[in-house]
């Protein structure tokens, strides 16, 4: 993550903590080793089981590996035996040696062709690391980088915070709607990480014994897991459901998602900001602030404003300028590279760990998908007899279960490619409520709101370690805040569907 930003040092501690408290209690090496020994053990029984013993009629072995890889995501994910990023490398891995035309040729020795199955190609797993939302999510980060290194986020932050006043409910709604519009366009960490920085001074001087600061604290983490939902770069699961989406010839632009998930977004804003009121009132009835402007002058800050602005307008413009959403990401990588406002030290900055997150996610999809086992996992359970609605909020209630405990892009890389399958197979039975799109994207949604826990999320653990929260303080306003979330968000998705407005 970016280290030139308002509150970077937050970040860097944040990571420190994480480390120490990977590298203590339950997670100490004895337990990792344990945890890698069993997801070895799992995976390889899978794999060494006879193809019969799935009950999946048609069942080849090229598939049953594939669901060997995709249990060992999982519990890798779930377990977090090692960095969620490493475990997407692995699996590109697993799958490039076992199942693709350049696997280990004694692996496939011994076998017809229709008992191996469908061999994928090489390409098509590589590819994933080049996938048109990859290059889309590269030139979110261009920007953001640029942003915080010529101080475009903290003078934006300075003047939209200004006309709310000094009372401090509207304070309060001033960092939840700054941190909210960041964290559509900035990682939602960085900007969590900026915006406490900036609230450290508030907090200190807020009365001790009243429950305003609890609140303040709470609502930029509330705020930028929100905010994230409101464009395709917000977060990575928006991102992994606009692939999908494409890949089904039911895409959605930059700007028709924004058209969509922008009144919801606001709307929760709002309505976390009434919560946190009502949990957390204030005692000190005025809030003086005073954020730092540290943005510099010159012809590159010009350039920077210009250009940040531009691609978002051509974003939210981008089905009638007739350019593709991701093609346009491309505008601020070559202008800033070219002029110098990026540089190579800076691209050091990039989340790659986020994009081979992705990644990996894509290329259990193009598994999934291309080797036939998505298919005769839809033939194998009757989906298409199941109701649209059980299937549709079920899948949402299992995302936010997921995604309270593990990462958000994990759940989304883990549900989103079986659930495009599901949702092509019900395609008949979905129409009513707004078909595939209502599936996804009410996916896009539970995974952002999963927020209970200060593990849930970056900027939960950054507002935990402030030593203002308590955990029963953030459990209490993540399920609120969840279950409205929930409410809403799929309530909107099928009541459009159903009028056939998606």
């Amino acid at each position: 993550m970016f280290t030139n930003f308002f509150g970077s040092h937050l970040v860097e501690n944040y990571h420190k903590w994480k480390k120490a408290k990977k590298d203590a209690g339950v997670n100490n090496p004895l337990a990792k080793t344990f945890k890698l020994l069993f997801v070895i053990a799992v995976t390889a029984t899978l794999w060494l089981l006879p193809t019969s013993a799935f009950g999946i009629e048609g069942l080849t072995v090229v598939e049953q590996r594939i669901i060997g890889v995709f249990v060992f995501a999982t519990l890798m994910w779930v377990l977090e035996a090692i960095p969620a990023w490493s475990t997407s490398l692995i699996v590109v891995a697993l799958l490039l040696f076992s199942v693709s035309d350049s696997s280990l040729k004694f692996l496939n020795e011994g076998y017809n062709a229709a008992e191996l199955g469908t061999i994928l190609k090489y390409q098509d797993i590589l590819h994933c690391f080049a996938d048109p939302i990859i290059m889309l999510f590269i030139g979110g980060f261009m920007l953001a980088i640029a942003a915080t290194k010529y101080g475009l986020d903290a003078k934006i932050a300075k003047v939209l915070l200004k006309p709310f006043g000094n009372q401090s409910r509207f304070v309060m709604l001033g960092f939840i709607t700054v941190t909210g519009l960041f964290s559509a366009f900035i990682s939602n960490t960085a900007t969590a990480a900026m915006m406490l920085a900036f609230l450290a001074p508030v907090l200190k001087a807020l009365p001790a014994d009243g429950k305003g600061k609890i609140g303040l604290a709470l609502s930029i983490p509330v705020a930028a897991n929100i905010g994230g939902m409101a464009t395709p770069i917000g977060t990575p699961p928006n991102g992994i459901v606009l692939k999908y989406l494409e890949t089904m010839d039911m895409g959605m632009g930059f700007g028709e998602w924004v058209i969509f998930m922008g009144p919801i977004t606001i709307a929760l804003l709002l309505i976390s900001w009434v919560v946190l009121l009502w949990l957390f009132p204030f005692k000190q009835k005025t809030i003086e602030l005073d954020i730092p402007d540290n943005s510099q002058k010159g012809w590159r800050t010009t350039v920077v404003y210009i250009t940040f602005f531009a691609t978002i307008l051509f974003w939210l413009f981008d089905k009638n300028l007739g350019v593709k959403t991701n093609a346009v990401a491309m505008l601020p990588v070559a202008v800033f590279c070219a002029t110098g406002i990026i540089t190579k030290r800076d691209l050091e900055q990039i989340s790659w760990s986020v994009l081979w997150m992705v990644a990996g996610g894509f290329a259990l999809g193009v598994a999934l998908n291309k080797s036939g086992l998505a298919q005769h996992m839809v033939e194998a359970i009757p989906f298409a007899s199941w109701s649209p609605l059980l299937v549709i909020i079920g899948s949402g209630l299992l995302c936010y279960a997921m995604a309270n405990f593990i990462s958000h892009t994990a759940t989304a890389a883990l549900l989103v490619p079986i659930l495009a399958v599901v949702g092509g197979s019900m395609t008949a039975e979905l129409a009513p409520v707004g078909g595939v799109v209502t599936l996804l994207v009410g996916v896009a949604i539970a995974s952002s709101v999963g927020m209970v826990l200060p593990i849930s999320t970056p900027p939960n653990a950054l507002a935990h370690a402030t030593g203002l929260i308590e955990q029963k303080d953030m459990v209490k306003v993540g399920l609120i805040v969840g279950a409205v979330s929930l409410l809403l968000g799929y309530g909107v998705l099928i009541v459009l569907g159903t009028n056939g407005w998606l």
